[in-house]
């Protein structure tokens, strides 16, 4: 017979042990009812059962916020689409000539933000001239090509900043190429703006300003040369 100390019980053979005998409880019941435990918060002495309930109730308050989570940004998101019908709707239904200086308006106001810009090029003879077909360089319609998704966040001297009104206030920024149809060749660039350093963040979501420039290009494609 070996003579070896046999190794203490320690807390892990405890737990494997009652994990891997579920009947022990049924056998010692009386057990359940004088196992005290401390209260979370007023730490106090308290049943097993009491200390159970008070999981549930945390469980289930927990549960509720995050259900209230989700509705909170399902309505959001609704105001949101909400908000981008209305501006497509609106665009469709503006004569060409209108066209660009109601699409930057309405981003302003029906979105809040702070400065937008536009630029396009290859348009018509008859719109060659506007304000919006000028100033944009081989540079910038090497970027837009190259502009797969919108980018979004500071601006670190992207030339088409400086289409702004005021470009020395843009600290965040969103880019995106505007193009007839996704996959095509861009034919401008949508520049949204911000004196917030987050409010254009590389964690924020772009499906919204992805749309967006989509739906600008379909619109105001009306613009480009034949």
């Amino acid at each position: 017979m070996s003579d070896a100390p046999m190794s203490p019980i320690t807390e892990d053979d405890i737990a494997n042990y009652l994990a891997n005998t579920p009947d022990f409880f049924e056998r010692h019941a009386e057990l359940l009812a004088s196992v005290q435990l401390t209260h979370p918060q007023s730490q106090r002495a308290v049943s097993l059962q009491e200390r159970q309930a008070i999981m549930l109730r945390e469980k289930i308050k927990a549960l509720e916020h995050r259900i209230m989570d989700m509705i909170r940004h399902g309505h959001e998101n609704m105001a949101i689409t909400d908000k981008l019908h209305r501006w497509a709707c609106e665009l469709m239904v503006t004569p060409q000539e209108q066209r660009v200086a109601s699409a930057l308006d309405n981003i302003e106001q029906l979105f809040q933000v702070p400065q937008v810009a536009l630029r396009v090029w290859d348009v018509a003879p008859a719109w060659a001239q506007e304000v919006y077909a000028q100033g944009v360089t081989e540079s910038i319609k090497e970027q837009a090509q190259s502009l797969t998704t919108p980018y979004v966040g500071p601006n670190t001297g992207f030339e088409a900043v400086q289409w702004l009104a005021h470009p020395e206030q843009a600290a965040s920024v969103a880019l995106m190429a505007v193009r007839r149809a996704p996959g095509q060749a861009a034919f401008g660039v949508l520049v949204l703006a911000s004196p917030d350093a987050q409010r254009f963040n590389a964690q924020m979501g772009t499906d919204l300003l992805e749309r967006l420039a989509q739906l600008a290009g379909a619109g105001l494609s009306v613009l480009q040369a034949a």
